[in-house]
């Protein structure tokens, strides 16, 4: 299809075709004059810069590859000489570099984006434990940006190792139970059998005799530290299988245990379960109004009503948690929407507006994505008169488009499927996952970020369209397909549309049509399909993001009317700090019917979707919003179920985050972690008292301290030796080097290696199929202008010849007629 670079020229006909036109009324021949406007026609249409796009495909037989070679102590698990042997089968027949990486720390993301040139493709052969310098997945996607495919060999496993860690907590408060994590791992995937013991100082916690066949195990220790200070706890894996290195056999953690935090309980009942729970756990002091707050950790409003606050003790609030300060505000018949909250000056701190929350349920949502071979099409768009080539092709606008939606506010509540069709249909996603909780979002968005087109693959919008039919058709509430493609559909459009035409009328349609500047394909297929279905078309363009607008669902109308004498609860984002190693079991009776602000965290909320935990920061504090009430009476009020047994912990927990640091600002304030052999490590020391000298010893020798800020100071300690070490007596725990804690293959490397272009491999994998991939690879679909303006300009030239030849012959013929009638 011919297009034109300079479309406004093409106004210069007009004085062309007029000034033949009167030359034609002066008299002049026609004929010349016309011959004359097609010259000049075909001259201006030259001028206007005409072209076609035409394909073009590179492919280099031999391309240039860099193997790096893992060479680190963590690969001494593997069958060696991987990379030596690759390296030699490949050099053989193309351009290889061999680079290796060594010692006790693991670079790979460094190496990668090093070698990352983008004429060139690299080979990693490592166990895929990247544990120093630039992230691994960045890097890969640092590479795939540059143009450079990273692909991975896996060596084979020839020994097993096991290693142990603690988790958990290094600053806790004294008297409260804590809880601990035993992390074993092993190289392989067989049964190992060990024993285990944890002690806590010199105190025996834990030990027994454990086997496991996975590649991790995580055992749990609980403990109460009754004494102020530095603390140890130590884990030792005694191996009874197979174990190849017991460097990483033992682990030390580091606890410092603090005095109990400071909270103030603003509250008419103290009595309540909820009151009983703090107290047992905190410092508290009780009041029912707002008195001195400067040395409490938070604030614990319980059941007060916005007029129990004056003007200036909300602006105390505010300043306190602006400051670095929690504050915690329990509902029940005085709070929230009972209490004149909202639009109020005190619930601009607060992560909830004191209103019903809408009814955003029952939307259903089918992503329907073309993964078909011509989503590889790579082209050249226009920029301010000059054609640059465009960086992504159109599965990247296709995937970034489909990740636009499924953040979409309007689909915080929604159920989302997603479906990748070429030649067949899959479903990428498990079924209908509910996108309201932020670990399934992220699931899917790594499932479609993963997403690779078929090389050849045909672009069946039928077999896509058919599967979302069959995903859909018996649901309830909303029901809404969406179509993301390049429109390459030609040869499935009359059976897309027969499929269409099935559906019943409340599935709504939309068709989000990517294309790159100019389009490949026919856009109109695309559109004339929606405008027969009664669906919606959108074009999208290079980087531009659909804007799709969903109607607002009107509550079902029996949904006011439902009368629940309970409401489950569940953990709406599980991954939260409050809810990690918990599980919440239990029912409330009632609660303020509140509506959560943007940005704020939704924790636990009823089955029905209505809040009862949420929070939010404000400025460098927190703030937590506890919408149903005390706990106070029983079964007469709303939720005794969430003061007893386990789900006790959830207030502790909520206490906690509030907290933040439980250190009180007093006095010098050394704060650290533990560290790795060979990894130095950062301690802050915080100046909160005048006349102090800031001063620190490791090992009864002065340490050296740099201010990083008024009355801040930090220094770097390299210890070199594990165990425990103190800083002027606070604790700081060596382990050994991290290149031992991660053993075996990382199992997460195929899947980052896949999602930015490359192939995972075992040895005799690679040596028959790589060099054939990196061939492959190399392959480069581009759409470049073709200039048509010679074509034009000779065209113009022979036309104005031709007319000059013609011309010639008859003035040598007329001249001989005029001799013979002379003669």
């Amino acid at each position: 299809m011919l297009s034109l670079g300079n479309p406004q020229l093409l106004w210069l006909m007009v004085p062309v075709v007029i000034t033949g036109l009167y030359l034609i009324m002066k008299g002049a021949k026609t004929g010349l004059v016309e011959s004359r406007i097609i010259v000049a026609a075909l001259l201006v249409i030259a001028l206007a810069s005409p072209y076609n796009l035409v394909i073009r495909t590179n492919m280099d037989e031999t391309p240039d590859i860099v193997v790096i070679s893992d060479e680190t102590s963590s690969m001494a698990l593997f069958k060696e000489g991987v990379a030596s042997r690759l390296y030699e089968a490949l050099t053989a027949k193309t351009p290889t570099t061999l680079v290796k990486v060594s010692g006790d720390k693991t670079s790979l993301g460094d190496a990668i984006v090093q070698y990352s040139s983008g004429d060139n493709q690299i080979v990693i052969v490592t166990d895929g434990n990247n544990n120093y310098g630039k992230n691994l997945e960045d890097s890969l996607k640092f590479a795939k940006d540059s143009g450079t495919t990273v692909y991975a060999v896996q060596p084979e496993i020839k020994t097993n190792d096991m290693s142990i860690e603690i988790t958990g907590d290094k600053t806790v408060v004294v008297g409260n139970e804590n809880l601990f994590e035993i992390i074993v791992s092993q190289a392989g995937d067989t049964t190992v059998s060990y024993r285990i013991e944890v002690y806590a100082d010199d105190k025996l916690l834990r030990s027994g005799t454990f086997s496991q066949s996975t590649r991790e195990k995580t055992i749990q220790v609980k403990h109460f530290f009754e004494a102020l200070g530095a603390h140890t706890l130590s884990a030792t894996l005694t191996p009874l299988d197979e174990d190849k290195d017991p460097i990483n056999n033992v682990f030390y953690k580091s606890v410092y245990v603090v005095p109990k935090p400071k909270i103030l309980l603003i509250a008419d009942e103290t009595t309540s379960p909820l009151a009983q729970i703090i107290y047992n756990l905190y410092d508290v002091s009780s009041t029912d109004r707002l008195s001195d707050i400067n040395d409490k950790k938070v604030v614990v409003l319980d059941n007060k009503r916005v007029n129990s606050l004056s003007q200036k003790d909300v602006s105390t609030l505010k300043k306190y948690v602006t400051d670095g300060h929690g504050l915690v505000v329990v509902g029940g018949e005085l709070a929230y929407d009972y209490g004149d909250y909202l639009n109020s000056s005190f619930e601009e701190l607060l992560p909830v507006m004191s209103k019903p929350t809408e009814w955003r349920g029952g939307r259903n949502v089918v992503l329907v994505l073309d993964v078909s071979g011509s989503t590889l099409y790579a082209s050249h768009i226009k920029k301010n008169e000059t054609w640059v080539p465009v960086e992504n092709n159109i599965l990247d606008i296709i995937k970034a488009n489909a990740i636009n939606i499924l953040t979409d506010e309007d689909l915080k509540d929604a159920d989302v499927a997603v479906i990748a069709f070429g030649t067949d249909a899959v479903k990428v996603s498990d079924d209908f996952e509910y996108v309201g909780i932020s670990s399934n979002v992220e699931r899917i968005e790594l499932k479609i970020r993963e997403l690779t087109p078929g090389e050849k693959g045909l672009t069946s919008l039928n077999e896509g369209i058919l599967l979302a039919k069959e995903m859909i058709s018996n649901l309830e509430g909303e029901k809404n397909i969406i179509i993301i493609s390049d429109g390459e559909i030609a040869e499935s459009y009359d059976s897309s549309l027969e499929i269409l035409n099935q559906l019943n009328n409340d599935v709504k349609i939309y068709f989000i049509h990517t294309t790159l500047n100019p389009p490949y394909f026919n856009q109109s297929l695309a559109k004339k399909l929606m405008i027969e279905v009664g669906g919606t078309y959108m074009n999208v363009i290079n980087d531009e993001r659909a804007n799709l607008v969903f109607e607002e669902i009107e509550n079902p109308p029996d949904y006011e009317a439902v009368l629940l004498y309970a409401f489950p609860l569940i953990e709406y984002n599980p991954n939260h700090f409050i809810t990690r190693n918990m599980e919440i079991a239990g029912n409330i009776t009632g609660y303020n019917d509140v509506t959560p602000k943007a940005g704020a965290d939704r924790i636990i909320i009823t089955t029905t979707g209505k809040p009862v935990l949420t929070t939010w920061r404000y400025g460098l504090g927190r703030v937590a919003a506890l919408t149903t009430d005390n706990g106070e009476g029983g079964g007469n009020r709303w939720s005794s179920q969430m003061y007893s047994g386990s789900n006790s912990k959830l207030t502790s927990s909520m206490i906690n985050w509030a907290i933040g640091n439980p250190r009180a600002e007093q006095g010098a304030v050394l704060e650290g972690l533990d560290t790795w052999l060979g990894t130095p490590v950062t301690l802050t020391l915080t100046m909160y008292e005048e006349g102090l000298t800031p001063e620190l010893t490791l090992n009864n020798e002065p340490i050296e301290l740099s201010m990083t800020g008024k009355n801040t100071y930090e220094t770097t300690i390299d210890p070199k030796r594990t165990g425990l070490h103190y800083v002027s007596g606070y604790p700081v725990a060596v382990n050994y080097a991290l290149e031992y804690l991660d053993v075996g293959l990382n199992e997460e490397l195929p899947m980052f290696i896949k999602a930015n272009g490359g192939k995972t491999y075992t040895e005799q994998e690679a040596r028959a199929f790589l060099l054939e991939d990196a061939r492959t690879n190399s392959q480069r679909i581009v759409r470049e202008p073709l200039s048509l303006k010679m074509y034009f300009i000779l065209a113009a030239l022979g036309l104005f010849l031709v007319e000059i030849i013609i011309r010639r012959i008859r003035e040598i013929q007329e001249a001989k007629r005029a001799e013979k009638a002379h003669s």
